[in-house]
């Protein structure tokens, strides 16, 4: 089960970093007295009371003058609201209640999104008691006082994030399932895609629209299998409005990538491979997830001989760290190639999920350092004793050797090479976790 999503969002300088990183235990925000300081990071994942769940800090939200909302004030706000299951609005009990405030609360409202108004830098209840009821006139209940720097009363609100959190839900039944994400920039197609499925295939078990990860989830099943397609939205291109788009943009497809089995990485045909479609497949390959590349919209492509090979060619050199996911041409709008899909998505889940005995991993392992030797280095000689696969989606080996740095990345870029010519695993990542181990301790 995916986890929820816990969104800090309030004007800037209202303390969102220092209560973000409290609560995720580490400084992955940047927290300085700017206001609108860049995060390099704005999500991490906490645990309160057994539940995980992500919590995103998603920066400042301020007017641009003083009589124009900043765009990215509403942008950052609904982009809060798609995402999360749950919204901390914070506020700074120092400055009051602000016009940025009451525009965020008239969002919040119409959401109709859990939130949690919190009131920061309360650090005497007594002091800011009177101020604390200004708060009330935003109309979202209770104001939480807190003081995010002296960690008071946070565990107030973890506990009412706790209360919250959508009940979890058993998914067992749907294990059975593949679940794919349908990832890519925008007017690419996915959602044209998605349809043309469901609207080809009459069973459709269920559609259920708008779930909490901006997405719409689709379970059919067909004669290949049973499926649960994720249509991802609202995958932006960078534009002047503010770079955090791109930010918030990847951070949406972070959230279908992370419940997916098999990625759709859809390329518009007439565009070819752009930098966003480099982020975001970057995004599923770093996941582990088994990956397909599909280039829609081919029937708009001028094509001539050896077409084709040469478009494969250019995705390759461009996503050269996707070199094992296979690539399709298709048509979302005619349905060309539509239904050869479903075998690569079987194939692919598959290949994502396979185990290898331990001999069988060693036999190819030894074979490999055969053709290869190991490479040495100031008469040292990197020695390989074993190897052993530590778990799948994707799949991952622990190879032990007598030396982790004589372990060069070419060597094990060809020992990879060689595991998957061996067993096939097309279409997804394999990891190597390399482990030092004493030569006495072998024999």
């Amino acid at each position: 089960m995916s986890k929820p999503v816990v969104a800090i969002i309030g004007r800037p300088n209202v303390g969102k970093s220092t209560f973000f990183n409290y609560i995720v235990g580490s400084r992955i925000s940047i927290v300085e007295d700017t206001p609108g300081v860049t995060r390099d990071r704005i999500y991490g994942e906490s645990n309160w009371r057994g539940r995980n769940f992500t919590l995103i800090d998603t920066g400042g939200i301020e007017p641009e003058n003083n009589d124009v909302i900043l765009t990215q004030m509403r942008l950052q706000a609904n982009i809060a609201i798609d995402i999360a299951d749950v919204i901390i609005f914070l506020t700074d009990v120092r400055q009051g209640v602000t016009a940025a405030d009451e525009e965020i609360a008239v969002m919040l409202k119409k959401s109709k999104k859990p939130v949690i108004l919190v009131c920061n830098k309360v650090d005497s209840f007594q002091k800011f008691e009177t101020d604390i009821y200004e708060f009330y006139k935003l109309g979202m209940g209770d104001p939480m006082p807190v003081s995010a720097s002296n960690a008071q009363g946070i565990g107030d609100v973890l506990d009412e994030i706790y209360e919250k959190l959508p009940k979890e839900v058993d998914e067992d039944e749907f294990d059975e399932r593949i679940k794919v994400a349908v990832i890519g920039k925008p007017n690419v197609g996915k959602s044209s895609l998605v349809n043309k499925i469901l609207g080809e295939n009459r069973n459709i078990v269920s559609d259920i629209a708008g779930t909490t990860r901006d997405a719409i989830d689709s379970y059919f099943e067909n004669e290949n299998g049973k499926y649960l397609f994720i249509d991802t939205a609202g995958i932006r291109r960078k534009n002047k409005v503010t770079e955090k788009i791109e930010k918030y943009s990847v951070l949406r497809s972070l959230f279908a990538i992370e419940r997916a089995d098999v990625c759709l990485m859809l390329i518009d045909a007439n565009e070819g491979v752009t930098e966003q479609d480099a982020k975001i497949a970057g995004e599923a390959h770093e996941a582990g997830k088994g990956i397909i590349i599909v280039v829609n919209k081919w029937d708009e492509y001028e094509k001539d001989t050896g077409t084709l090979e040469k478009y494969k060619k250019a995705i390759y050199e461009k996503l050269s760290y996707l070199s094992y996911a296979p690539i399709i041409f298709i048509s979302a709008k005619t349905g060309q190639r539509v239904d050869k899909l479903f075998g690569m998505i079987n194939d692919v889940n598959s290949q994502n999920s396979k185990r290898v005995t331990t001999s069988q991993l060693n036999q190819v392992i030894n074979e490999a350092i055969a053709i290869v030797q190991p490479p040495s280095d100031k008469g040292k000689k990197l020695k390989i004793f074993y190897g052993t696969q530590a778990s799948i989606k994707p799949p991952t080996f622990v190879i032990f050797v007598n030396s982790k740095e004589l372990f060069h990345f070419s060597y094990e870029r060809y020992l990879v090479n060689q595991i998957r010519k061996e067993f096939g695993l097309e279409g997804t990542p394999i990891r190597i976790i390399v482990r030092e181990k004493l030569e006495k301790d072998v024999n």
